[in-house]
């Protein structure tokens, strides 16, 4: 098949699309791609051709991976998932992306729709006020560089350690919001320099800060177990990740591994797909840096949790306890990690990457955390502003179709670019406000770039999941204010 020849998928089953492994000389697996048929009439051509980019990843298992979310990225797409043999397969930062954990966590509390809308401009200004949003934007507490070398290393539990959380936070974060593997001396001063003033910051894009309210339940028993006992109860999602921190130890390992690469003899199809062996000093040393990118990324969100926390407190004149102001879970959407999966009846180790993709592991794993064990691992589908987002729980089918992976959030449709073209943020303002929703940004040209219309339909995205038995639907969420950078 030549580059210039259109990459048709083909249906092999309901929700489920494949490319197979001769469309492209390179590709060593298949790719499959979740969908239902208007998800996959919408997803670019470019798009399954970066699909067909991951299955030529050396050490590649099964199948390269795009769930329903899937759209363009760098080296990957978005929403795409591959894991290749840990002892002789590689990493590839372009498989993890530049917003290293780029996450979200959920927060119950027992407030009502009713509690907030009457003074919701009140608490957005006062949350605006409080979290520091936007591009550049700098964090209220200033780290000294020893203070950020042990929230590198401990993640969200240096924070709790400082006062700036709970305890029982770390039980509700994936990986107890701290990756082991992380190496400071891995990290460049110039990433740590851009760390620094941005620990405990909401950033922009498609980064915020959103009270909701529950739509619709789809199972009551799992809900409960998640603290979540009627519809209209408040929820606050933050959605964040390692800033610029992040972004520099990609970009400094992007290049690094791009130098590498003809050392070990690696060509990938596209040098986005920069790959160096795992077992190779180059890739522990990716590794080891990523992992501290994860850490500061899991710290980021316990610092914001702290400070909603704090507004809440403030606001209705009460204790975040009385208000039941409990994290829910913290799931990464951007990461690699060490797991093990069963494959062809044996169990193997495998580096998994995930970008722009949610751990989906079903009830009884042992990375599920004991809150959780029984029912599966929450999973926090974020949809654009002014629509739906799902909690959802992972399903034993997701071990063997997808790596214990589903889709992080609705994917876009339209670049940044296109966006500002179609839209206008001074109307989009008006039109969610008119549906109730209070919206407050730090660049009003956000809300055009961050339009409901930039998404793909988050209800048709979760349905698949669902329907494909990997993330089984919980509850609905629908926004009454949003914070944006």
């Amino acid at each position: 098949m030549s580059e210039k020849k259109n990459i048709v998928p083909k249906k092999i089953s309901e929700g489920i699309y494949e490319i197979p492994k001769d469309a492209k000389n390179y590709m060593k697996v298949p790719a499959r791609i979740f969908a239902d048929e208007k998800i996959i009439r919408a997803m670019e051509q470019r798009m399954f051709l970066q699909a067909t980019h991951i299955a030529w990843l050396p050490g590649i298992y099964k199948n390269a991976l795009v769930l329903p979310d899937g759209h363009m990225g760098y080296g990957f797409p978005i929403g795409g998932v591959a894991a290749t043999d840990y002892e002789e397969g590689v990493i590839s930062p372009g498989g993890v992306g530049y917003d290293i954990n780029c996450g979200v966590r959920a927060v119950r509390t027992n407030l009502k729709k009713k509690d907030i809308m009457p003074n919701s401009q009140k608490l957005v200004e006062a949350l605006f006020n409080n979290i520091p949003a936007g591009l550049g934007s700098k964090a209220k507490i200033r780290l000294s560089k020893t203070e950020l070398d042990e929230l590198l290393i401990e993640g969200a539990s240096y924070c709790v350690k400082k006062g700036l959380g709970w305890d029982e936070d770390l039980d509700h974060c994936e990986e107890n919001g701290q990756m082991k593997n992380a190496d400071i001396s891995k990290v460049s001063e110039r990433a740590l320099s851009r760390g620094i003033p941005q620990a405990g910051s909401l950033g922009s894009g498609n980064h915020f800060l959103e009270i909701q309210y529950v739509d619709k339940i789809y199972d009551e028993d799992l809900a409960k177990n998640m603290g979540i006992i009627e519809k209209e109860q408040v929820i606050v999602m933050i959605h964040t990740g390692s800033r610029g921190l992040g972004h520099q130890i990609c970009g400094d390992y992007l290049r690094k591994v791009e130098q590498a690469m003809p050392k070990y003899n690696i060509q990938p199809p596209d040098r986005e797909l920069s790959s160096v062996p795992i077992q190779s000093d180059d890739g522990q040393d990716y590794f080891g840096a990523m992992a501290c990118g994860a850490n500061f990324a899991w710290g980021n969100r316990q610092m914001i949790l702290h400070w909603v926390r704090e507004t809440f407190e403030k606001q209705f004149k009460t204790s975040a306890e009385d208000l039941d102001m409990h994290l829910i879970y913290d799931v990464a959407h951007n990461i690699a990690k060490k797991e093990e999966h069963t494959i062809d009846k044996k169990k193997r180790t495998v580096i998994t990457h995930r970008k722009g993709a949610t751990r989906a592991f079903p009830a009884n794993h042992p990375e599920v955390p004991q809150a959780y064990r029984s029912m599966g691992q929450p999973v926090l589908l974020p949809g654009s502003m002014g629509t739906a987002s799902y909690i959802l729980v992972g399903q034993p089918k997701s071990m063997e179709v997808s790596f214990g992976s589903t889709a992080h959030g609705a994917g876009r449709v339209l670049s940044r670019r296109a966006a500002l073209k179609r839209f206008w943020g001074s109307t989009i303002k008006d039109e969610l406000k008119g549906k109730g929703i209070t919206v407050k940004v730090a660049n009003p040209k956000m809300i055009a770039e961050e339009a409901p219309g930039v998404y793909k339909d988050i209800d048709a995205v979760a349905a698949v999941s669902d329907s494909l038995g990997i993330g089984k639907r919980v509850v609905r969420l629908k926004p009454i204010a949003v914070v944006k950078g």
